[in-house]
Protein backbone atom coordinates (compact mmCIF):
# COMPACT_ATOMS: atom_id res chain seq x y z
CA UNK A 1 0.00 0.00 0.00
CA UNK A 2 1.23 3.47 -0.83
CA UNK A 3 -1.06 5.90 0.99
CA UNK A 4 -3.62 5.52 3.79
CA UNK A 5 -6.18 8.29 4.22
CA UNK A 6 -9.00 8.48 6.78
CA UNK A 7 -11.84 10.97 6.69
CA UNK A 8 -15.27 11.63 8.15
CA UNK A 9 -18.03 14.17 7.71
CA UNK A 10 -18.58 16.44 10.76
CA UNK A 11 -22.35 16.47 10.28
CA UNK A 12 -22.49 12.71 9.83
CA UNK A 13 -20.45 11.26 12.72
CA UNK A 14 -21.51 7.64 12.20
CA UNK A 15 -20.10 7.48 8.66
CA UNK A 16 -16.42 6.93 7.96
CA UNK A 17 -14.48 6.78 4.68
CA UNK A 18 -11.30 4.81 4.29
CA UNK A 19 -9.38 5.46 1.06
CA UNK A 20 -6.45 3.25 0.17
CA UNK A 21 -4.55 3.96 -2.99
CA UNK A 22 -3.68 1.02 -5.18
CA UNK A 23 -0.41 -0.84 -5.27
CA UNK A 24 2.57 1.46 -5.85
CA UNK A 25 5.29 0.90 -8.42
CA UNK A 26 8.46 2.88 -7.73
CA UNK A 27 6.44 5.11 -5.42
CA UNK A 28 4.03 6.12 -8.20
CA UNK A 29 0.41 5.14 -7.47
CA UNK A 30 -1.75 3.38 -10.00
CA UNK A 31 -4.80 5.11 -11.46
CA UNK A 32 -7.34 2.97 -9.67
CA UNK A 33 -8.41 3.61 -6.08
CA UNK A 34 -10.05 1.39 -3.54
CA UNK A 35 -12.85 3.19 -1.74
CA UNK A 36 -14.26 1.62 1.40
CA UNK A 37 -17.44 2.76 3.13
CA UNK A 38 -18.04 1.81 6.72
CA UNK A 39 -21.19 2.64 8.63
CA UNK A 40 -21.23 2.18 12.38
CA UNK A 41 -24.68 2.67 13.85
CA UNK A 42 -26.16 1.92 17.23
CA UNK A 43 -27.22 -1.59 16.34
CA UNK A 44 -25.84 -2.40 12.88
CA UNK A 45 -22.88 -1.84 10.60
CA UNK A 46 -21.73 -2.57 7.08
CA UNK A 47 -18.47 -2.56 5.18
CA UNK A 48 -18.12 -2.18 1.42
CA UNK A 49 -15.15 -1.64 -0.88
CA UNK A 50 -15.09 -0.89 -4.57
CA UNK A 51 -12.30 -0.12 -7.04
CA UNK A 52 -12.97 2.99 -9.12
CA UNK A 53 -11.33 5.69 -11.17
CA UNK A 54 -10.45 9.12 -9.76
CA UNK A 55 -13.48 10.67 -11.56
CA UNK A 56 -15.81 8.12 -10.03
CA UNK A 57 -14.16 8.74 -6.69
CA UNK A 58 -14.86 12.48 -6.98
CA UNK A 59 -18.52 11.83 -7.84
CA UNK A 60 -18.75 9.47 -4.88
CA UNK A 61 -17.27 12.09 -2.57
CA UNK A 62 -19.83 14.68 -3.72
CA UNK A 63 -22.63 12.16 -3.22
CA UNK A 64 -21.30 11.27 0.20
CA UNK A 65 -21.27 14.86 1.41
CA UNK A 66 -24.72 15.48 -0.08
CA UNK A 67 -26.14 12.37 1.62
CA UNK A 68 -24.54 13.30 4.91
CA UNK A 69 -25.99 16.80 4.80
CA UNK A 70 -29.41 15.28 4.14
CA UNK A 71 -28.84 12.75 6.90
CA UNK A 72 -27.90 15.52 9.33
CA UNK A 73 -31.01 17.54 8.55
CA UNK A 74 -33.17 14.46 9.17
CA UNK A 75 -31.71 13.89 12.63
CA UNK A 76 -34.09 15.16 15.36
CA UNK A 77 -33.00 18.44 16.90
CA UNK A 78 -31.42 17.82 20.31
CA UNK A 79 -28.78 20.11 21.77
CA UNK A 80 -27.86 23.54 23.01
CA UNK A 81 -29.03 26.63 21.18
CA UNK A 82 -26.26 28.64 19.50
CA UNK A 83 -24.38 30.36 22.33
CA UNK A 84 -26.82 28.67 24.67
CA UNK A 85 -24.24 28.73 27.48
CA UNK A 86 -23.52 32.44 26.89
CA UNK A 87 -19.78 31.82 26.82
CA UNK A 88 -19.49 33.80 23.58
CA UNK A 89 -19.35 37.27 25.10
CA UNK A 90 -20.39 40.69 23.78
CA UNK A 91 -17.66 42.97 22.47
CA UNK A 92 -16.20 45.05 25.33
CA UNK A 93 -17.40 48.23 23.60
CA UNK A 94 -20.99 46.93 23.94
CA UNK A 95 -20.74 46.49 27.70
CA UNK A 96 -21.32 49.20 30.29
CA UNK A 97 -19.97 47.39 33.34
CA UNK A 98 -22.25 44.34 33.18
CA UNK A 99 -25.14 45.86 31.16
CA UNK A 100 -25.28 44.87 27.48
CA UNK A 101 -25.70 47.85 25.14
CA UNK A 102 -27.32 47.16 21.78
CA UNK A 103 -30.15 44.92 20.58
CA UNK A 104 -27.83 42.43 18.85
CA UNK A 105 -24.75 42.77 21.04
CA UNK A 106 -25.17 39.38 22.73
CA UNK A 107 -23.90 36.93 20.06
CA UNK A 108 -26.65 34.77 18.51
CA UNK A 109 -29.32 36.50 20.62
CA UNK A 110 -31.64 39.48 20.38
CA UNK A 111 -32.11 41.39 23.63
CA UNK A 112 -34.60 43.92 24.94
CA UNK A 113 -34.45 45.99 28.11
CA UNK A 114 -31.86 45.75 30.86
CA UNK A 115 -29.90 42.54 30.27
CA UNK A 116 -26.70 41.93 32.21
CA UNK A 117 -23.77 39.74 31.20
CA UNK A 118 -22.30 38.39 34.41
CA UNK A 119 -19.68 35.97 35.73
CA UNK A 120 -20.34 33.45 38.45
CA UNK A 121 -19.15 34.25 41.96
CA UNK A 122 -19.31 37.25 44.28
CA UNK A 123 -21.01 40.35 42.87
CA UNK A 124 -21.18 44.02 43.89
CA UNK A 125 -23.87 44.71 46.46
CA UNK A 126 -23.38 41.45 48.33
CA UNK A 127 -24.84 39.14 45.68
CA UNK A 128 -23.39 35.75 44.80
CA UNK A 129 -24.23 34.11 41.49
CA UNK A 130 -23.85 30.38 41.03
CA UNK A 131 -23.15 29.52 37.40
CA UNK A 132 -22.60 25.76 37.59
CA UNK A 133 -22.48 25.02 33.85
CA UNK A 134 -19.78 27.46 32.87
CA UNK A 135 -18.36 30.89 33.58
CA UNK A 136 -20.94 33.34 32.21
CA UNK A 137 -24.69 33.86 32.42
CA UNK A 138 -27.25 36.57 31.67
CA UNK A 139 -29.59 38.27 34.11
CA UNK A 140 -32.91 39.73 32.98
CA UNK A 141 -33.81 43.00 34.65
CA UNK A 142 -37.24 44.64 34.79
CA UNK A 143 -39.26 43.83 31.65
CA UNK A 144 -36.13 42.50 29.94
CA UNK A 145 -35.95 39.58 27.52
CA UNK A 146 -33.67 37.58 25.25
CA UNK A 147 -34.84 35.78 22.11
CA UNK A 148 -33.53 33.62 19.29
CA UNK A 149 -35.08 32.25 16.08
CA UNK A 150 -34.71 28.50 15.54
CA UNK A 151 -35.38 26.34 12.47
CA UNK A 152 -37.92 23.62 13.32
CA UNK A 153 -40.31 21.18 11.67
CA UNK A 154 -43.93 22.39 11.58
CA UNK A 155 -46.41 20.39 13.71
CA UNK A 156 -43.59 18.80 15.73
CA UNK A 157 -43.42 19.14 19.52
CA UNK A 158 -40.23 20.54 21.05
CA UNK A 159 -38.97 20.81 24.60
CA UNK A 160 -36.81 23.61 25.94
CA UNK A 161 -34.38 22.93 28.80
CA UNK A 162 -32.96 25.99 30.56
CA UNK A 163 -31.07 26.76 33.74
CA UNK A 164 -32.93 29.49 35.65
CA UNK A 165 -32.83 30.76 39.20
CA UNK A 166 -33.87 33.88 41.07
CA UNK A 167 -31.23 36.37 42.18
CA UNK A 168 -33.19 38.54 44.65
CA UNK A 169 -35.53 37.88 47.54
CA UNK A 170 -38.60 38.98 45.60
CA UNK A 171 -40.99 36.56 43.92
CA UNK A 172 -39.47 36.37 40.45
CA UNK A 173 -41.26 35.02 37.38
CA UNK A 174 -39.90 33.90 34.03
CA UNK A 175 -42.14 33.92 30.95
CA UNK A 176 -41.12 31.44 28.27
CA UNK A 177 -42.83 31.76 24.91
CA UNK A 178 -42.98 31.08 21.19
CA UNK A 179 -45.57 32.75 18.93
CA UNK A 180 -49.02 31.74 20.16
CA UNK A 181 -47.82 29.77 23.21
CA UNK A 182 -46.36 30.85 26.54
CA UNK A 183 -46.09 29.97 30.21
CA UNK A 184 -45.17 31.79 33.42
CA UNK A 185 -42.77 29.97 35.74
CA UNK A 186 -42.51 31.04 39.36
CA UNK A 187 -38.88 30.95 40.52
CA UNK A 188 -39.67 31.76 44.15
CA UNK A 189 -38.91 28.25 45.40
CA UNK A 190 -35.26 27.28 45.01
CA UNK A 191 -34.89 23.51 44.72
CA UNK A 192 -31.09 23.37 44.29
CA UNK A 193 -29.06 25.54 46.61
CA UNK A 194 -26.07 25.52 44.23
CA UNK A 195 -27.89 27.43 41.49
CA UNK A 196 -28.53 24.32 39.44
CA UNK A 197 -32.30 24.68 39.07
CA UNK A 198 -33.20 23.62 35.54
CA UNK A 199 -36.66 23.72 33.96
CA UNK A 200 -38.28 22.22 30.88
CA UNK A 201 -41.18 23.52 28.82
CA UNK A 202 -42.75 22.08 25.65
CA UNK A 203 -44.44 23.70 22.66
CA UNK A 204 -45.73 22.74 19.24
CA UNK A 205 -44.09 24.36 16.21
CA UNK A 206 -46.55 26.16 13.94
CA UNK A 207 -44.05 27.19 11.23
CA UNK A 208 -40.57 26.44 9.90
CA UNK A 209 -39.01 29.04 12.21
CA UNK A 210 -40.02 29.88 15.77
CA UNK A 211 -38.78 32.77 17.86
CA UNK A 212 -38.01 31.56 21.39
CA UNK A 213 -38.26 34.29 24.02
CA UNK A 214 -37.41 34.30 27.72
CA UNK A 215 -38.83 37.36 29.45
CA UNK A 216 -38.87 38.82 32.94
CA UNK A 217 -42.34 40.37 33.32
CA UNK A 218 -41.69 41.68 36.82
CA UNK A 219 -41.00 45.22 38.00
CA UNK A 220 -38.84 45.21 41.13
CA UNK A 221 -37.58 48.04 43.28
CA UNK A 222 -34.08 47.18 42.11
CA UNK A 223 -34.26 47.24 38.27
CA UNK A 224 -31.36 44.78 38.06
CA UNK A 225 -33.20 42.09 40.01
CA UNK A 226 -34.40 39.27 37.84
CA UNK A 227 -33.89 35.64 36.76
CA UNK A 228 -30.41 34.35 36.00
CA UNK A 229 -30.09 32.15 32.88
CA UNK A 230 -26.97 30.07 32.33
CA UNK A 231 -27.85 27.41 29.74
CA UNK A 232 -30.59 26.84 27.13
CA UNK A 233 -31.15 23.77 24.93
CA UNK A 234 -33.88 22.37 22.68
CA UNK A 235 -35.04 18.83 21.83
CA UNK A 236 -37.55 17.51 19.35
CA UNK A 237 -40.03 15.17 21.05
CA UNK A 238 -40.62 12.30 18.65
CA UNK A 239 -43.87 10.30 18.68
CA UNK A 240 -43.65 6.91 20.37
CA UNK A 241 -45.77 3.81 20.80
CA UNK A 242 -46.84 1.81 23.82
CA UNK A 243 -44.40 -0.76 25.13
CA UNK A 244 -45.76 -4.23 24.52
CA UNK A 245 -47.42 -5.63 27.64
CA UNK A 246 -47.73 -2.25 29.34
CA UNK A 247 -50.79 0.03 29.29
CA UNK A 248 -48.73 2.96 30.59
CA UNK A 249 -47.16 5.37 28.14
CA UNK A 250 -43.51 6.16 28.82
CA UNK A 251 -43.65 4.13 32.03
CA UNK A 252 -39.87 4.09 32.31
CA UNK A 253 -39.59 7.85 31.68
CA UNK A 254 -37.12 7.18 28.86
CA UNK A 255 -38.67 9.95 26.76
CA UNK A 256 -38.00 13.36 28.25
CA UNK A 257 -36.30 16.73 27.80
CA UNK A 258 -32.67 17.40 26.87
CA UNK A 259 -30.25 16.79 29.74
CA UNK A 260 -27.08 18.89 30.00
CA UNK A 261 -24.06 16.60 29.93
CA UNK A 262 -21.53 18.57 31.96
CA UNK A 263 -23.69 19.31 35.00
CA UNK A 264 -27.19 18.39 36.19
CA UNK A 265 -29.21 18.56 39.38
CA UNK A 266 -32.18 17.18 37.45
CA UNK A 267 -34.79 18.96 35.34
CA UNK A 268 -37.91 20.41 36.94
CA UNK A 269 -41.09 19.58 35.01
CA UNK A 270 -43.59 22.33 35.91
CA UNK A 271 -47.23 21.63 36.83
CA UNK A 272 -49.59 21.27 33.89
CA UNK A 273 -51.95 24.19 34.34
CA UNK A 274 -52.64 25.62 30.91
CA UNK A 275 -49.83 24.08 28.83
CA UNK A 276 -51.23 21.63 26.24
CA UNK A 277 -47.87 19.91 25.64
CA UNK A 278 -45.56 18.17 28.09
CA UNK A 279 -41.76 17.76 28.08
CA UNK A 280 -42.49 14.39 29.73
CA UNK A 281 -44.68 12.59 27.17
CA UNK A 282 -47.61 10.63 28.53
CA UNK A 283 -47.56 12.15 32.02
CA UNK A 284 -49.42 14.96 33.79
CA UNK A 285 -47.90 17.05 36.58
CA UNK A 286 -51.10 17.86 38.39
CA UNK A 287 -49.83 19.58 41.54
CA UNK A 288 -48.64 22.95 42.82
CA UNK A 289 -44.93 22.15 42.55
CA UNK A 290 -42.86 20.44 39.84
CA UNK A 291 -41.39 16.96 39.76
CA UNK A 292 -37.77 16.39 38.80
CA UNK A 293 -36.56 14.44 35.77
CA UNK A 294 -33.25 12.71 36.53
CA UNK A 295 -30.82 10.77 34.32
CA UNK A 296 -28.51 7.80 34.92
CA UNK A 297 -25.31 9.76 34.28
CA UNK A 298 -25.83 12.04 37.28
CA UNK A 299 -28.09 9.98 39.58
CA UNK A 300 -28.93 6.43 40.62
CA UNK A 301 -31.80 5.28 38.40
CA UNK A 302 -33.49 1.92 39.16
CA UNK A 303 -33.87 0.92 35.52
CA UNK A 304 -33.07 2.39 32.11
CA UNK A 305 -31.73 5.87 31.47
CA UNK A 306 -34.10 8.11 33.45
CA UNK A 307 -36.59 8.34 36.31
CA UNK A 308 -38.66 10.88 38.26
CA UNK A 309 -37.78 12.32 41.68
CA UNK A 310 -40.74 13.54 43.75
CA UNK A 311 -39.12 16.61 45.28
CA UNK A 312 -41.96 18.51 46.97
CA UNK A 313 -43.93 16.04 49.06
CA UNK A 314 -47.68 16.07 48.48
CA UNK A 315 -47.26 19.27 46.46
CA UNK A 316 -45.69 17.40 43.53
CA UNK A 317 -47.84 14.63 42.08
CA UNK A 318 -47.48 12.87 38.75
CA UNK A 319 -50.36 11.13 37.00
CA UNK A 320 -51.46 9.37 33.85
CA UNK A 321 -54.88 8.34 32.54
CA UNK A 322 -54.85 4.87 30.95
CA UNK A 323 -57.42 2.90 28.98
CA UNK A 324 -59.10 0.09 30.89
CA UNK A 325 -62.09 -2.23 30.67
CA UNK A 326 -64.76 -1.74 33.36
CA UNK A 327 -64.88 -4.45 36.05
CA UNK A 328 -61.61 -5.96 34.80
CA UNK A 329 -58.73 -6.46 37.25
CA UNK A 330 -55.24 -5.08 36.67
CA UNK A 331 -51.83 -5.10 38.34
CA UNK A 332 -49.93 -1.86 38.80
CA UNK A 333 -46.21 -2.47 39.32
CA UNK A 334 -43.74 0.34 40.04
CA UNK A 335 -40.29 0.87 41.53
CA UNK A 336 -39.26 3.44 44.14
CA UNK A 337 -35.86 4.28 45.59
CA UNK A 338 -33.42 7.11 46.16
CA UNK A 339 -31.26 8.92 43.65
CA UNK A 340 -27.92 8.47 45.46
CA UNK A 341 -27.80 12.23 45.92
CA UNK A 342 -27.65 12.48 49.70
CA UNK A 343 -31.43 12.44 50.15
CA UNK A 344 -32.09 10.54 53.38
CA UNK A 345 -34.79 9.56 55.82
CA UNK A 346 -37.99 7.54 55.97
CA UNK A 347 -39.69 7.98 52.62
CA UNK A 348 -43.13 6.95 51.49
CA UNK A 349 -44.72 6.98 48.05
CA UNK A 350 -48.50 6.82 47.81
CA UNK A 351 -50.01 5.30 44.67
CA UNK A 352 -53.62 5.55 43.51
CA UNK A 353 -55.32 3.48 40.80
CA UNK A 354 -59.09 3.69 40.46
CA UNK A 355 -60.49 3.30 44.00
CA UNK A 356 -57.41 1.53 45.36
CA UNK A 357 -54.53 3.08 47.31
CA UNK A 358 -51.12 1.77 48.30
CA UNK A 359 -48.55 3.33 50.64
CA UNK A 360 -45.02 2.08 50.03
CA UNK A 361 -42.38 2.93 52.67
CA UNK A 362 -38.68 3.16 51.86
CA UNK A 363 -35.82 4.02 54.23
CA UNK A 364 -33.10 5.92 52.40
CA UNK A 365 -29.49 6.42 53.40
CA UNK A 366 -28.95 8.61 50.34
CA UNK A 367 -26.64 6.08 48.73
CA UNK A 368 -28.92 4.50 46.14
CA UNK A 369 -31.23 1.50 46.38
CA UNK A 370 -34.77 0.66 45.31
CA UNK A 371 -37.73 -1.67 45.83
CA UNK A 372 -40.69 -2.79 43.73
CA UNK A 373 -44.35 -2.61 44.76
CA UNK A 374 -47.56 -4.10 43.34
CA UNK A 375 -51.09 -2.70 43.56
CA UNK A 376 -54.02 -4.77 42.28
CA UNK A 377 -57.10 -2.76 41.29
CA UNK A 378 -60.37 -3.18 39.45
CA UNK A 379 -61.29 -0.69 36.77
CA UNK A 380 -64.61 1.10 37.19
CA UNK A 381 -64.65 2.84 33.79
CA UNK A 382 -62.97 2.96 30.41
CA UNK A 383 -60.39 5.39 31.79
CA UNK A 384 -58.40 4.96 35.01
CA UNK A 385 -56.17 7.58 36.58
CA UNK A 386 -52.83 6.54 38.09
CA UNK A 387 -51.35 9.01 40.57
CA UNK A 388 -48.12 9.03 42.58
CA UNK A 389 -46.79 11.46 45.17
CA UNK A 390 -44.42 11.58 48.11
CA UNK A 391 -46.04 11.64 51.55
CA UNK A 392 -43.18 13.59 53.17
CA UNK A 393 -40.78 16.44 52.47
CA UNK A 394 -37.04 15.73 52.27
CA UNK A 395 -33.75 17.57 51.94
CA UNK A 396 -30.19 16.42 51.36
CA UNK A 397 -28.31 15.23 54.45
CA UNK A 398 -25.54 17.82 54.10
CA UNK A 399 -27.59 20.62 52.53
CA UNK A 400 -30.96 21.54 54.02
CA UNK A 401 -31.59 24.05 51.23
CA UNK A 402 -31.59 21.35 48.54
CA UNK A 403 -35.04 19.75 48.16
CA UNK A 404 -35.22 16.09 47.18
CA UNK A 405 -37.40 13.01 47.54
CA UNK A 406 -38.08 9.42 46.52
CA UNK A 407 -37.50 8.21 42.98
CA UNK A 408 -40.26 6.68 40.85
CA UNK A 409 -39.48 4.44 37.88
CA UNK A 410 -40.63 1.53 35.71
CA UNK A 411 -44.41 1.96 36.02
CA UNK A 412 -46.27 -0.99 34.46
CA UNK A 413 -49.96 -1.88 34.23
CA UNK A 414 -51.27 -5.10 32.73
CA UNK A 415 -54.57 -7.03 33.02
CA UNK A 416 -54.87 -9.93 35.41
CA UNK A 417 -55.85 -13.17 33.70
Amino acid sequence: MCVYIYGSHPKCPNFYIYIVEGTCIFNFPLVAFSLCFIYRGHSSSFFHCKTMSPLSLLICFLTYFSVCNGYASAVPLDGELPNGHFEESPHPSNLKKTVIIGKYSLPKWEISGLVEYVKGGAQPGGFFFNVPRGVHAVRLGNEASISQSVNVSPSSVYSLTFGATRTCAQDEVLTVSVPGQSTDLSLQTVFSSNGGDTYAWAFKAMSNVVKITLHNPGVQEDPACGPLLDAIAIKQMLPFNYTRGNLVKNGGFEKGPHVFKNFSTGILIPPKVNDPYSPLPGWIIESLKPVKYIDRKHFAVPRGLAAIELVAGRESAIAQIIRTVPNKSYNLIFTIGDAKNGCHGSMMVEAFAGKETLKVPFVSAGKGGFKTAILKFQATSFRTRLTFYSAYYHTKLDDYGHMCGPVLDNVIVFPVA
